[in-house]
């Protein structure tokens, strides 16, 4: 038997916040529930659902704001790497996010290592444009110069 529940946040393989699903009586009742995952359709649920997205947009408005600022400054800066390198310019190894994360804190900017997105390793001294993934929407430019140590 399938009941009727409205997502009170996004589950995988079962929908999206606000989300009307309807799933067996089973699993919802052991794992939706339970979790505070949905809740049953009634007017309540649905004013709540909606007085909560309210709240969530502006808070993703203001993240992307924050971001937004931060791609402002990281894109006016460059970052130096001083790295060990052999014969025609090639690295011993690579540059990593890490490095590059790092080198960015080094300059009072905060970002995880998994914001950085190299396309491919950085194996040669020179300069590199890398992507500054900061928000799903907000993306930026990053300079980075690799030189000889």
């Amino acid at each position: 038997m399938a009941v009727e529940l409205i997502l009170l946040g996004d589950v995988e393989n079962v929908g999206r916040l606000g989300d009307r699903v309807r799933v067996a009586d089973g699993f919802a009742r052991n794992y939706l529930l339970p979790r505070k995952l949905a809740a049953p359709v009634t007017a309540g649920t649905l004013r709540r659902l909606e007085a909560r997205k309210l709240l969530m947009q502006k808070e993703h408005e203001e993240r992307v704001a924050v971001a937004r600022a931060m791609a402002e400054k990281i894109s006016k800066l460059s970052v130096s790497l001083t790295v060990e390198a052999g014969e025609n310019d090639k690295l011993y190894g690579s540059v990593t996010t890490v490095q590059i994360a790092e080198a960015l804190a080094a300059q009072g900017i905060d970002v995880d290592r998994t914001a950085v997105l190299l396309d491919e390793p950085i194996k040669e001294l020179g300069v590199y444009t890398v992507a500054i993934r900061l928000h799903d929407e907000v993306e930026t430019p990053l300079k980075v110069w690799v030189v000889r140590a």
